[in-house]
């Protein structure tokens, strides 16, 4: 399968952006790159190709985004050994991590390195000679990615400043005051909705471009902020038109939906790209999410878990349950050991991103999976509340897992029935936490399993120290 990130894009797009060692949070562009880039239509997507890039980081899809987002939740958590690198992610499970934490800060310098190099080809785009049907995918695409990592910080931090222009001096970038999430939501959802209409159709992207952001990327994330912010009309018209113009359908078996020879199925909508071999594009999830096994020797340091809620979460004959985790055994007999799936045994670990042997570790090349159909109909049915309509959209998931059918008459509100079809289908994508925020379930879920809940991050000490202007959460 072609990628578009390939190791001569990687390469120029880490030697293009050089940033502040001051002030890395807004990646300042040095003024020899100003003067010497940003002069051709191939500068432009060079520059486009290293926002993406910033996606696959240690802050942002490659680490911090699946510990903040998901460990953070009741979906999962670090386990019982929490000594040594362990016990820094266990923190964050339990909400005691502090302001010096490396992974949050790490969200944090990332994102906003990701942020810097969207701003500057947003700034500079204009003043470039090119085709302007180029000139709108690449500005659309650069819109896209500055609200995904928007979104993300604004679900973690809440209170974050809000830049939208190119930063050049590590001065400029220390005066910027922070603005409440519901101001990022509304910037993001008017970036969003100019970034469907620049971008281009899900059918119109592919080869090379395989990967790149599409109309239904912006609209599935517009629809994402508009219910972050209560707006369910504005919502439901996104929504509907992911699902008549985009071409988008279920997979027919979820078990199809994971897995490298499963990315960019029908039901994919935006998938952060990764391609390991040991050119420093490969990912370090599948290693954290899989126990070591005979299959791949010492490489699964097993990090992120599913809780024994996770797995009580699945009803009987759910066809996602041993599709999304398993449990594992070992039995040692004279030295040789035996790999037993679904044992009695109960200790868990994720399958959706593989249990696969990569070139070495932390160099897998599973895709991130960020937006899929699936989620699209669950937000639709969110959108128009309890309904015929809705529990035909759950039920189309529901169907696919091979389960009977709910309507009114099933027990338990409809947000409650609505919450706990999210979970299971989307579990380990990252989506549990900002639906428990979304939801106003953040206190209820995690009192019930022994948590005392924040729902905000500490802004990282390192910032409020380089800008005054910073407030703490």
């Amino acid at each position: 399968m072609a990628k578009f990130k390939n190791l001569y894009i990687l390469v120029l797009s880490v030697l293009t952006f050089a940033c502040s060692e001051d002030f890395t949070d807004l990646a300042p562009i040095s003024q020899r790159n100003v003067e010497n880039f940003y002069q051709t239509a191939t500068d432009i997507e060079v520059a486009v190709n290293g926002i993406y890039n910033s996606l696959r980081a240690e802050g942002t899809y490659n680490r911090s985004y699946w510990i903040m987002q998901e460990m953070r939740s009741d979906n999962t958590d670090q386990g019982t050994d929490v000594t040594g690198l362990a016990r820094e992610i266990t923190v964050i499970e339990e909400f005691e991590e502090i302001s010096t934490s490396n992974i949050v800060e790490a969200a944090w310098v990332d994102s906003y390195f990701g942020i810097a190099r969207a701003n500057a080809v947003i700034n500079r785009i204009d003043g470039v000679e090119m085709e302007e049907s180029l000139r709108n995918r690449l500005t659309g695409e650069a819109l896209f990615l500055r609200s995904l990592f928007y979104y993300n910080l604004a679900i973690s931090f809440g209170n974050i400043p809000l830049i939208l222009t190119e930063t050049q001096s590590v001065e400029e970038g220390q005066g910027h005051r922070q603005v409440n999430a519901t101001a990022v939501f509304n910037q993001i959802a008017i970036d969003l909705a100019s970034a469907e209409n620049l971008l281009n159709l899900p059918s119109e992207t592919g080869g090379l471009d395989l990967g790149r952001a599409t109309k239904g990327s912006a609209a599935t994330l517009l629809a994402k902020v508009h219910l972050m912010l209560g707006d369910d009309g504005p919502a439901e018209t996104v929504l509907r038109r992911i699902i008549s113009d985009y071409g988008y359908q279920l997979v027919e078996d979820y078990g199809n939906l994971w897995g490298i020879s499963n990315e960019h199925n029908t039901e994919s909508i935006f998938e952060v790209e990764y391609q390991g071999g040991g050119f420093g594009g490969g990912n370090q999830f599948t290693n954290s999410f899989t126990p070591q096994t005979p299959t791949n020797g010492a490489l699964g340091v097993w990090r992120n878990r599913p809780t024994s809620e996770m797995l009580a979460a699945y009803e009987d004959g759910d066809e996602r349950t041993y599709a999304s985790l398993d449990t594992i055994y070992f039995e040692v007999n004279n030295g040789d050991t035996t790999f037993l799936t679904n044992s009695a045994n109960d200790v868990r670990f994720i399958t959706k991103y593989g249990i696969e042997n990569p070139f070495q570790e932390g160099d897998a090349s599973n895709n991130f999976t960020v937006f899929r159909y699936a989620d699209v109909l669950l937000m639709l049915a969110e959108a128009i509340g309890e309904s015929d309509e809705a529990y035909a959209l759950i039920n189309q998931v529901r169907d696919r897992a091979g389960l009977g059918d709910i309507d009114a008459a099933t027990p338990g509100t409809f947000e409650d029935k609505l919450l706990q079809e999210r979970r299971v289908e989307l579990a380990f994508e990252n989506h549990r936490w900002a639906d428990l925020v979304r939801f106003g379930k953040v206190e209820s879920v995690m009192t019930a399993i022994g948590k005392t809940p924040r729902s905000l991050f500490l802004i990282p000490q390192r910032e409020i120290d380089l800008n005054g202007e910073l407030d703490q959460n």
